[in-house]
């Protein structure tokens, strides 16, 4: 295998193309090629911009929101009987009535919590799946940007990142690919670098190890960024080394 037949291989890296042989040789060569780690980067990229574009997963948990929320279906009322010619009640029929009127608000009472509830749970359902929707589109929106820029770095254990920057939009996202889980009770913790001054920009997934996580709040000027491991809720500042730093792409 040549040098050239190397340079070749990055569409096939950034898409998991390679024989085991094929991806040990060419992350031998990686580190010491800058255009083979930036064209990976860029095509590692490209393909999540392409995976976002062609595909919508369904809201977590969409099947059991669909059944929770039938039971808030309101139903036809029933038919009313014409009016029978009025009773004058004896005093067992109005005992029996106020048994009857307890009962019936007691039931009441209790089907209106009931009903209050899952409508609150349908509600929360939807208002999860529509920030997640949003979340989404605003990570399809930076990474199909026109001046969406990218930077790529090796992590910690092979894992590798790519950091995208739209400038016009202000905003960023980093994707991450075989992140290995943080410790118990930890998480990994996004940071902007503000020339030296970290300012937070989110949490990752703990429990993924490839994903996209849209940076949270604005670029505003910032000039890259890093991950440590936190306690799980992140820190306010970092309380670790960091594990990646990464400067923005002009």
């Amino acid at each position: 295998m040549t040098t050239v037949d190397l340079h070749r291989m990055t569409g096939a890296y950034a898409l998991h193309a390679l024989s085991d042989d094929e991806n040990a040789a060419f992350e031998r060569h990686l580190p010491g090629c800058e255009p083979c780690a930036q064209e990976t980067a860029e095509l590692r990229a490209t393909a999540a911009r392409l995976g976002l574009a062609a595909t919508t997963a369904p809201a977590v948990g969409l099947r059991e929101q669909v059944l929770r929320r039938i039971t808030t279906v309101r139903q036809l009322p029933p038919e009313v009987p014409a009016q029978a010619p009025p009773v004058r009640p004896g005093p067992r029929t109005r005992a029996l009535s106020r048994w009857a009127l307890a009962a019936c608000l007691a039931a009441a009472t209790a089907l209106g919590g009931t009903t209050v509830w899952q409508y609150q749970r349908a509600e929360d359902a939807r208002g999860q799946a529509g920030r997640a929707a949003r979340v989404t589109d605003e990570v399809a929106a930076v990474l199909s940007a026109p001046d969406a820029r990218t930077r790529g770095a090796r992590l910690a254990d092979g894992a590798t990142g790519t950091v995208v920057v739209s400038r016009g939009l202000d905003r960023a996202v980093f994707a991450v690919s075989g992140m290995a889980h943080p410790p118990g009770g930890k998480v990994y913790q996004l940071w902007f670098d503000d020339d030296g001054t970290m300012r937070s920009a989110g949490l990752m997934d703990p429990g993924r190890s490839d994903q996209a996580v849209l940076l949270r709040g604005a670029v505003d000027g910032a000039s890259g960024m890093g991950v440590t491991v936190e306690p799980a809720g992140g820190s306010e500042r970092p309380t670790s080394a960091p594990l990646a730093l990464m400067s923005f792409p002009g």
